[in-house]
C-alpha cells in the first residue's frame, strides 16, 4: 500500500480550495458533481479528497464547513502562487465538465531530466568524486576527452548541476510544486 502524501495546501499551489462561502451576494456557488475519490482524509484544515486525471492526481481541500454535497466557490489567494492555483481549478474544473485536462507545466520531460542529472551529479559529489568524474557518469569519457576540460562547457553544466542539486536538497524542492514562469 502507498502512503498519501499531502502538502501543506499555503505550499502547494496545486491543491484546489474550496469554500461554501461567496464573498458577493447572488454570486451562485456551484455543485460539485459526484466523482469518485481516490482517497479521502479529514484532517485540521479540512476534508482533503484526491482526484485523478491522465495528468495524475489534484488534491481538493474543502474549508469551512464545505464538502462535495454542498455549493462551492474556489477560494485563490493573490499571491505568487495566484497562476498556478487558477491552473490547478481550471483543472478541476475541466475534470467536472468531462472535458481533457490542459498538459501540466510543472514538470517537463525536459525538466525531469535535469532533475534526474542533477540528483545524479550531486549523489557523486557526496560521494567525493570530481566534477570530471561526475561529468563522464553524466555525458560519457568520449564527450569529455574531446575537448579542453577547463574550458569545457560540459565542465561548467556539471558544475551547475552539482550547485542545483545541493540548492534542492537544501529546500528548493518545493519549486517543483510551482509552474515556471518568466519573470
Amino acid at each position: 500500500m502507498q502512503a498519501v502524501v499531502y502538502w501543506q495546501p499555503e505550499i502547494d499551489p496545486g491543491t484546489v480550495i474550496l469554500s461554501t462561502r461567496s464573498p458577493i451576494a447572488g454570486l451562485q456557488p456551484v455543485d460539485f458533481p459526484s466523482v469518485e475519490p481516490d482517497t479521502t482524509v479529514h484532517d485540521p484544515d479540512g476534508t482533503s479528497l484526491t482526484l485523478s486525471d491522465d495528468l495524475g492526481a489534484l488534491r481538493v481541500l474543502f474549508i469551512d464547513d464545505a464538502g462535495p454535497d454542498t455549493p462551492l466557490v474556489a477560494v485563490i489567494p493573490l499571491d505568487e502562487t495566484g497562476l498556478d492555483r487558477i491552473e490547478a481549478a481550471l483543472r478541476l474544473w475541466r475534470m467536472l465538465q468531462g472535458r481533457p485536462s490542459a498538459s501540466n507545466g510543472r514538470l517537463t520531460a525536459q525538466r525531469r531530466q535535469r532533475l534526474r542529472r542533477m540528483l545524479q551529479a550531486i549523489d557523486g559529489h557526496i560521494d567525493g568524486a570530481s566534477y570530471r568524474d561526475i561529468a563522464k557518469a553524466l555525458y560519457g569519457k568520449s564527450r569529455i576527452a574531446a575537448e579542453a576540460w577547463k574550458t569545457s562547457a560540459l565542465r561548467d553544466s556539471t558544475i551547475s548541476l552539482v550547485r542545483d542539486g545541493r540548492a534542492m536538497i537544501d529546500g528548493g524542492y518545493r519549486t517543483l510544486l510551482r509552474q515556471r514562469r518568466r519573470k
